[in-house]
């Protein structure tokens, strides 16, 4: 009796768990698929990828039609089973062997194999279900606005309050944590990640955190003569400075390097007739708290890659290039003409010397450390913040695993530090 009652239900069950099984392997598909492969495949033309980027504009709702579907397919398939096998064996065992085969049946072959299958081949099993799981949120999708109206109300009860609207992962995290991850798996390399680091952080960096301090501009006095400025633009290795009068403070115009050589060749060698009030170009004053992708934005738009960066009483702390925000997501760039800084050098023992004006983040990325940046910008900053004081050289203070240990100090400033192990 009871093989008999199992060969009628073998056919239901095929086309039951195999229909389950179809779905199951969907919405595993659609939620593993990469959206970044997706809208490629859109942009050149697919439909079936056009299909998955729509369904997953809503998600919760695609997941709540197949997981609809997948309960009233399932829980028939066991209602079917119990009452088949319950004529052949009345009673609790009749139920109990029911329940046992349909818990494998439904485990194994509308759970775990068809979900094994689609993580293997995601892209491909999204774009194949598109079309079937597309019908499903058309056929279910009142239900389903119906049931996340309920949950939500429900949840309103507690003081948990979402809108329809809620997206429940943020892109640049959701890009943070697929970078972070291939990168502990080895298939992003170090630089790589640091690069989709920099770029995700521009919104956060405000660029108070990346400018030369006002300590390290190197100026021109407005009052030199042409000579002497001529001589002293020359020797640096930038070719922007700022020209202040009567006081650093007081900065009166940018000088150009390029334009400076032009007004020399124009005077046909005669440096004393080259008037560079009229060649220098007007300061751009920016707020320090400007964000990084904000400034970039303004770069391009200004067509400008110098700014001098003030503080809410207009008093100058520092200044900002292109080249500074660049230097955020590839690392940094030397010319022939740079020169050569070693704000970081190893030691034999371990343990690393650092200039403490050495900004934490380029600490961070030459040693592939997750020091904390949010209350200082330096490594120096970091040592006063956690002391809670200024040190004396000689002083060792231990944090976040390592042990900092004050080299040199000039008056107030700390100008070098020993890292090393704990």
């Amino acid at each position: 009796m009871l093989i008999a009652a199992l060969i009628t239900l073998i056919p239901v069950l095929i086309v039951i768990l195999g229909v389950s099984a179809l779905f199951s392997a969907g919405e595993t598909s659609l939620t593993a698929a990469s959206r970044g492969r997706m809208h490629q495949l859109e942009r050149d033309g697919d439909k079936a990828a056009k299909r998955v980027n729509k369904l997953l504009t809503n998600q919760e709702k695609m997941i709540g039609a197949i997981l609809l579907l997948q309960n009233v397919l399932n829980i028939g398939a066991a209602a079917i089973a119990t009452i088949s096998i319950d004529r052949a064996i009345p009673g609790p065992w009749g139920a109990a062997i029911s329940t046992g085969v349909m818990t494998v049946l439904v485990l194994v072959f509308a759970e775990v194999l068809p979900k094994t299958l689609a993580i293997m081949r995601p892209e491909d099993t999204a774009r194949f279900m598109s079309r079937p799981v597309m019908w499903i949120v058309i056929a279910f999708g009142p239900a389903i606005n119906a049931v996340q109206w309920f949950v939500r109300a429900v949840l309103g009860l507690f003081g948990v309050k979402l809108s329809m609207e809620v997206d429940v992962l943020a892109a640049h995290e959701e890009i943070r944590g697929a970078v972070e991850y291939h990168h502990d798996e080895g298939a992003v390399k170090s630089d790589d990640r640091n690069m989709f680091r920099g770029v995700l952080d521009l919104a956060d960096l405000d660029v108070s955190q990346i400018m030369v301090h006002r300590k390290q501009i190197d100026m021109i006095d407005a009052d030199l003569t042409t000579a002497e400025i001529i001589e002293a633009a020359l020797s640096f290795s930038h070719t922007r400075v700022p020209l202040y009068k009567d006081n650093t403070e007081n900065i009166i115009g940018v000088l150009h390097a390029r334009d400076l050589m032009a007004a020399v060749t124009r005077s046909r060698g005669d440096v004393n007739s080259v008037d560079v009030m009229a060649i220098i170009r007007e300061p751009w004053f920016i707020p320090d708290t400007t964000n990084l992708k904000d400034q970039l934005a303004a770069f391009l738009k200004k067509k400008s890659h110098f700014a001098l960066v003030v503080d809410e009483y207009g008093a100058l702390q520092g200044l900002v290039t292109l080249e500074d925000i660049l230097e955020e997501i590839v690392g940094e760039i030397d010319d022939e003409h740079d020169a050569v800084l070693t704000s970081l050098r190893k030691q034999a023992d371990g343990s690393i010397h650092v200039d403490g004006d050495m900004p934490i983040r380029d600490l961070n990325r030459a040693m592939d450390w997750d020091l904390p940046d949010d209350n200082a910008v330096s490594v120096a900053g970091l040592v006063i913040h956690e002391a809670r004081t200024i040190p004396e050289p000689g002083q060792t203070f231990i944090f976040y695993g390592r042990k900092f240990q004050i080299m040199r100090k000039q008056r107030n400033q700390i100008m070098a530090i020993r890292i090393s192990p704990v």
